[in-house]
């Protein structure tokens, strides 16, 4: 861990955690571990860097971000 300021601060790890908790696990009760990690992939993979919208972002997709960059380096060469 780092200091405040630091550019190997967590902030952004700890606020993906607590949105992870807040929109995946909070509300379900899972029967398995195994259950509970299928889940947790299909949110990450699937719905927050395809399809959920981050204000930082622009309120775009991590994955619109980076088809948009890549977009634009093909675009420069």
């Amino acid at each position: 861990m780092s200091g405040k300021g630091n550019c190997y601060d967590n902030a952004a790890m700890e606020s993906f955690f607590a949105t992870l908790k807040t929109e995946c696990i909070y509300f379900e009760k899972f029967q398995t571990r195994e259950e509970a990690k299928l889940k947790i992939f299909d949110y990450c993979e699937i719905f927050y860097n395809n399809q959920r919208a981050h204000s930082t972002l622009g309120y775009l997709s991590p994955k619109a971000i980076e088809e948009q960059y890549f977009n634009s380096e093909k675009s420069v060469h």
